[in-house]
């Protein structure tokens, strides 16, 4: 879960206008202009796993509503539009873009990577970084609390009110850090491998409470378990925000051309119009104290 550096004034441009009329990678040109980052980072000059393809690796599911229909290459959900984004200004097409299948846990394990970067709602963290590089963060992230409307906990205003409930997260995110570090629970909150499990324990009532990122937890309940509330979500506490960043092999030599590409569609308004389409359902939620 997670910037300075500007291109030219024509890429910016387009960059924009693609965010602002559809963002479908499919309305998107071909490869080619002056991509992000200069003349370095060139689409031809990348040292991308397959000459002249770039690799795009995400868990399966793909949730929404960072992927829609369970498809990362359709260039629908907040993820998806980010990927051929960051790959435009590479210099990579629509058709130029392979996506590889990647469970969250082998993104940020330590070891070659089957893919040149990895976005999959992960956080930026210094444990994370011992073993893959970061691209700068495309999002900025809060964890919420969703439980079932019929649970005492519903009403819960403070982290100090969770803490008999049984919660839930998935394994090795920074949802369960939340649980573990800001509610602190009498019981083990329970760890499961993937979100799709923790939401199934929620709606069996095996749990009273999940955590999950802001917009997730807003899609949870509005379409996929309506019986289900955001209780409300944690103000950033550390002093860092929490971001989102694509993840990279350690050291690779694409991160520098990585991070600008995401940097120059941060500085145009690119990712703020793409996070305002796929992400406008998560409005203002409570912060638990």
């Amino acid at each position: 879960m997670r910037l300075t550096a500007r291109g030219p004034l024509p890429v910016l441009l387009a960059l924009t206008v693609a965010a602002t009329t559809g963002c479908a990678p499919q309305e998107e040109p071909s490869a080619g202009g002056t991509p992000a980052g200069g003349s370095a980072c060139v689409a031809g000059g990348l040292d991308t796993r397959t000459e002249g393809k770039l690799t795009v690796g995400t868990d399966k599911p793909a949730y929404a509503p960072w992927f829609q229909d369970d498809d990362p290459a359709n260039g629908k959900g907040f993820e998806s539009a980010v990927a051929y984004a960051v790959a435009k200004a590479l210099g990579y097409g629509k058709g130029d873009v392979v996506w590889q299948t990647v469970p969250f846990n082998n993104s940020v394990a330590p070891g070659a990577k089957n893919f040149d970067f990895d976005l999959n709602q992960i956080s930026i963290s210094d444990e994370r970084k011992r073993a893959v590089d970061f691209s700068s963060g495309y999002y900025d992230v809060r964890q919420a609390v969703v439980a079932l409307k019929s649970s005492p906990y519903a009403g819960a205003r403070s982290a100090a009110e969770l803490k008999k409930a049984r919660l839930g997260a998935q394994v090795g995110t920074t949802s369960l850090d939340t649980v573990e570090e800001i509610i602190g629970p009498e019981r083990r909150p329970a760890v499961f491998q993937k979100n799709d499990l923790a939401k199934s324990a929620l709606r069996n009532g095996q749990v009273d409470a999940i955590v999950v990122d802001l917009p997730t937890a807003f899609y949870i309940t509005s379409a996929e378990i309506p019986e289900a509330k955001v209780v409300g979500q944690f103000a950033d506490s550390s002093g860092a925000t929490e971001q989102f960043g694509l993840a990279l092999d350690k050291g690779s030599a694409l991160t520098p051309c990585v991070t600008r590409a995401v940097d120059s569609l941060r500085a145009d308004g690119t990712l703020a119009a793409l996070e305002k389409r796929w992400l406008s359902d998560a409005v203002d939620a409570p912060v638990l104290t």
